[in-house]
Formats: C-alpha cells, structure tokens, sequence
C-alpha cells in the first residue's frame, strides 16, 4: 500500500480563531436579534450624561416617558389615585354625603380641599397621571407599530453560520439534491402557515407575527379605554325620576328628582323623548320557603322620540331598559301610592292625589308624609296646614295580630295609618325638604278627648273624621309607581370594543409563540446532501423543538436518509476471497 506526501500545515492561530469565533457569535446574534417590535432600551444609567444641553435632556425626557417601565407606573398610580375617589364621597355624584363626611372627618377636612380628594377624577393631579400616561403609550406605540410594519414588509433573516449552535437543531443526509430539499421544506413551511424564503444554500422561514400584533392591539386598545373612559365621565348624564301609573315624564333637566353629570355635560345634550307608565306588573311566589320572592316586574310604557314622534308602547323590565335617543332608560323599583282625598270644615276638597310611600322591607311595608299646603282656618280664623305621617302595609296581618308590618308584598289587605298634624310645614321658607319626611316643628299632633295621639287604621273606603273639626280624610285607592334611571353614557360602546380587544390581544401576546426555522441543504465532500434544520424562538418554549422534530420528519419523508456508507469495502472483499 503506497503512501503519499502531505503538505505541511501551518501552526494554529489563537487570535484568528478567537475572531473567527466573535464574528460567528456576531453573525448568530444578528439572526436571532428583533423577534420583539419592542424598543431597545438604553444602558442604565443614573440620567442623561453632563453637557448634553437643553435638546439632550427633551430626548432623555422623552425616551423615560415612553418606556414600558414608566408607563406601568403611570398606571399604577392611576389605579392608586382611582381608590380615595371611591372611598370619599364626590361633589358630582352627592354633594349631600360630601358634606355628611365634612361633618364628621372635621380634622382632615383642610387637608382633604387642598389635595382635591372631594373631585378626584377632575382634579390636577389625576388629571397630570392620566394625561402622561396617554402621552406615553402613544409614544410606545407608534415606533412599534412602524417597526412591526417594517418586519411584516421585509424577508426573514438568513441562516446563522453555525446552526447547531441554536437550541432546537437536527441533521441528517440525503440522496436528494440539494436545491430539491430547499424546495421541499419552502412547500413544507409554507403549508405550515410559516413565511419562507429561500436565499443560497438555505431557506429561513418565520412565524407567530399575530404575537406582536397582539402586543400592539393591547397597547391600542389601552388608549381606547383611557379616550372612552375620560368622554363618559365628561359628558355622562344620569337622573332619577319616580312616576305614578298614568302619569309621564319628559326629558328635561327640571323633571327629574336628582340629576348628576360630567364637568362638560350641557342641558341642551339631553335627547329629546317622553313616556307614560301605562301599568305596572309585579308576580311574587305565593307559597313555599320562598314566599314573596319577585318573580317579575315589568312596567307597560309608551315612549315617543323628539318634540312630536309617533307614540309607541313598549316594556321595560329589570336589566331589559329602554334605549330612546342614545339614552337608556332602567327599571329600579316600585311601590304602592296610596290616593287620599282631604275635605276642610266646610266641605271642600282642599287636597286629593296619590301620595308615594317608600318601602321599608321586602313585603314593601312603606311609610311617607302627607302635606296638605291649603289647610283649613281654625275657629279663631287662624290658617292652619294639614300634615300626616303615613305608614301603609299591602298586606295587614289583622287586627290585634301585630305592628304594622306587611305580610306580602301584594296587596291583599291594604291597610294605612295616619298620624295628625295641624300646623306650619315649613313649605314656605325656601328651604328644601324631603317629600317622604314630614317636618314637626312648627307643627302640633291632633288629640283624642283622653290626650292621647289622634290616629286611625284606614282601609280602602274609609273616612277619618279630624278631631276640633278640622275636616276629614278619606282612603280612596291605591295606585302603583315606579322609579326608573335615565343614563347617557357615551362612550360605552368605544369602552366594550376596546376592552374586548385588550384581552384578545393580551391573549394573542401570552400565548402565541414568535419563531423562526432554517433548512440548509449543501452536497458533501463524498457527494451525498447534508440537511441541517433548526429553530429560535423569542422565548423559552417547550414547543419549539417538538415542532423542529414534526417538520424534520415530514421533510424526512421527502428526503430521506441516505444509507450509511460501508466502513472497510477492501477487507470485506479480501475475507469473501478467502472464504
């Protein structure tokens, strides 16, 4: 067996080989760089370095502004600046509980003014928080977004040099030419929704771009809720009225109870529309451990929309509201009205209208005030008002069985008791009251002939007789009310898509894998294809090498492995001579 002669090598190179090394890292980490639109972050450093001038520190500001580790700050003390606005009561939603809380936390009133903790949501400082943190997700956003355009328009990177050195990897050898193997994994990943294209020995394919999408559609939908948030608290409408079974109400600011809005809300933005409550249902369990449980309330309306619409009819019921002219209009509760007519001594009908009683308990055991203005004139010719203290149960347990507590909510048993007063109401100072509360003290309660306290139990029908002559009060009926809320929330719609969006996005974010795959293909040096395949992804993931595996098998299939050459074909041969 002859020998030949080798040329001599040439000693190794330490310093080239470390370089080589340094440029195939470099090489590597170019390939595996920017799976992520997010920005790049600048070296920590304690601030903008000295001498850096007035336009150095803007975009120092600027980039501190817009990074994500600001804006979660910004966040977090929205949610913080939110809690003293929900636990101490607002000057535009009850002036009156302000005061009520002024009363009693005197020590920390002064403290509580100057920090503006009575208008939280308009004051500056939660103003400054949710401003800034607008400014700075549409400044994180909008570099993002174009550079997440620019991936979507450009190429997947080429292969690293040293595939093996990526964490998902696998080689093997073929008989099929190589520009066949490229072709077949090109067809392959793009079957596999993968973006592929072939550039030299390799082809570089990538997926999971719904990933950042995700990231930028969460992002969006942030300023669409801060945008849909701040319209409904500026220009918001919400009021209560109380209506009496045929009687109406009007959209107008004078004809509601109480009425709050937002700092920009205009009189002239409510929407033009009225309605008449027809007739009010209310069903209760009749037997059973779950007696006197609603069933269903439901109140039998005809609404018309603007100045002259047409009338129609319609229902409203509990979580089913009207929506008119933008607004919504919601069912809140109900009550009986008992209706009373008051005569004076000479016979005239001085009063007569159904007269709401709030509800006390389930059983709508109610209570409320009566306040005869027009009076009656005493035997010294003194003008003298009528008041009442009313309390009306629709069921009555009977005489001698009880308090005035109802029994059911139906009435069944109407029963009412009236306390008498004569007297000054105190109607006529100027002075706000509660139509429910009547007001005693300028007031004297009627006697019997034994000084005890005039009262009567009246059922329908019935006439109580005043004491001194004063006149009479008859028990005509009982009439049904309801009370309904009327909200104008703009922005509601904006606010439902854009949290529905965040939470897809965040979904698409948390769950979809960005990853990148290469297939290499070059003949050897016995002639023989040698296929090498792998994978990177943005983060760990525990999918990535078993999908490198599935790809690697169906592309097996379509080349697969070549037969392992023989090791020692010349003693083989010499053996089959001898045997």
């Amino acid at each position: 067996m002859s020998t030949t002669d080798k040329a001599p090598t040439a000693a190794p190179d330490p310093a080239h080989d470390s370089a080589a090394s340094a440029a195939a890292d470099a090489t590597d980490a170019a390939a595996a760089a920017q799976l992520s639109t997010a920005p790049l972050e600048d070296p920590p450093a304690g601030g903008p370095a000295v001498g850096m001038g007035v336009l150095g520190w803007i975009r120092w500001f600027w980039r501190q502004l817009t990074s994500m580790r600001v804006a979660l700050i910004l966040l977090f003390l929205l949610s913080l600046g939110s809690i003293p606005g929900s636990l101490i009561p607002q000057n535009r939603v009850d002036p009156m509980k302000v005061e009520i809380w002024k009363g009693k936390h005197e020590f920390w009133v002064p403290a509580a003014e100057k920090l503006q903790l009575f208008d939280v949501y308009s004051s500056v400082w939660f103003s400054a928080i949710y401003i800034l943190l607008f400014i700075s997700l549409i400044g994180c956003i909008v570099p993002r977004t174009w550079q997440f355009v620019g991936q979507l328009r450009g190429r997947p990177p080429g292969a690293p040099r040293r595939l093996d050195r990526l964490p998902a990897y696998t080689t093997w050898r073929t008989e099929s030419a190589p520009d066949e193997v490229l072709s077949y994994a090109k067809e392959l990943l793009r079957s596999r929704r993968f973006r592929a294209d072939a550039a030299g020995n390799a082809v570089a394919a990538e997926k999971g771009y719904l990933r950042e999408a995700g990231n930028l559609a969460f992002h969006i939908a942030l300023i669409v809720l801060l945008v849909a948030f701040a319209t409904g608290q500026l220009f918001k409408s919400e009021g209560g009225k109380l209506v009496l079974r045929g009687k109406g109400f009007s959209n107008t600011l004078t004809q509601y109870d109480d009425f709050k809005s937002g700092s920009l809300f205009s009189s002239d933005d409510l929407p033009p529309f009225s309605f008449t409550l027809d007739q009010f249902d209310a069903e209760y369990e009749k037997s059973g451990p779950t007696k006197g449980t609603p069933r269903e309330f439901k109140a039998y309306v005809t609404y018309s929309k603007g100045a002259h619409g047409t009338p129609a009819k319609t229902e409203i019921e509990v979580n089913k509201p009207l929506d008119v002219e933008g607004s919504k209009v919601y069912l809140l509760g109900h009550g009986f009205a008992p209706v009373l007519s008051v005569t004076d001594p000479s016979g005239k009908v001085i009063f007569k209208d159904a007269v709401p009683m709030l509800p006390q308990d389930a059983n709508l055991t109610s209570a409320g005030a009566v306040k005869v203005t027009d009076g009656y004139q005493d035997k010294n010719g003194k003008k003298e008002q009528l008041g009442f203290n009313a309390r009306f149960v629709p069921t009555f347990a009977g005489k001698g069985q009880g308090t005035m507590v109802s029994q059911f909510p139906s009435p069944d048993f109407p029963v009412l008791a009236l306390n008498a007063w004569h007297g000054s109401l105190g109607v006529d100072s100027g002075l706000p009251q509660n139509v429910y509360q009547l007001d005693t003290a300028k007031m004297r309660q009627f006697k019997k002939e034994n000084g005890d306290p005039f009262s009567q139990l009246l059922v329908p029908g019935d006439t109580m007789t005043l004491p001194d002559g004063a006149g009479t009060v008859k028990f005509e009926g009982i009439e049904r009310w309801a009370t309904f809320q009327i909200s104008q929330q703009p922005g509601t719609g904006a606010a439902l898509g854009g949290a529905v969006t965040a939470i897809l996005g965040l979904a698409a974010s948390l769950f979809i894998q960005r990853r990148r795959v290469w297939v290499r293909a070059v003949t050897g040096e016995d002639g023989v294809t040698v296929v090498e395949m792998a994978g990177l992804g943005r983060s760990e993931s525990a999918k990535l090498p078993e999908e490198l595996a599935d790809l690697a098998a169906k592309l097996n299939q379509r080349a697969p492995t070549a037969p392992a050459p023989a090791t020692h074909p010349v003693e083989a041969t010499v053996e089959g001579e001898r045997g």
